[in-house]
């Protein structure tokens, strides 16, 4: 799958998920673009899903105008440390494919 990181999530969450193409806001050139634009960036350039630590994200979309998985990244603080814990759990829905379109909120147990 091909992932896009939020500018809102450390780089290093990269390394979390070897089996996919992720990629970061950063490297794509889309730094400070508003959510609607980048979804439908997104959609243009083949990704199968965002990762953020946007909470309002998932309130403020249209996800029939723009259909994506949102994996909103739900922790303390948006830390590698603490958000690492998180990641086995977006692995599970990435291995299941056919992803759900809208948002997915994974949270600390």
């Amino acid at each position: 799958m091909k992932l896009l990181l939020d500018e809102n999530l450390p780089k290093r969450l990269k390394a979390d998920f070897p089996e996919h193409e992720v990629f970061t806001v950063r490297e794509q050139g889309w730094n400070g673009i508003k959510n609607g634009r980048l979804m439908q960036l997104m959609i243009d350039n083949g990704f199968d899903a965002l990762l953020t630590f946007d909470k309002n994200l998932q309130h403020q979309q249209n996800f029939q105008k723009h259909p994506l998985t949102v994996f909103v990244l739900s922790a303390a603080n948006n830390t590698y440390a603490m958000l690492t814990g998180l990641s086995a759990k977006v692995e599970k829905h990435l291995q299941k494919g056919n992803l759900f379109k809208g948002a997915i909120v994974i949270r600390e147990e």
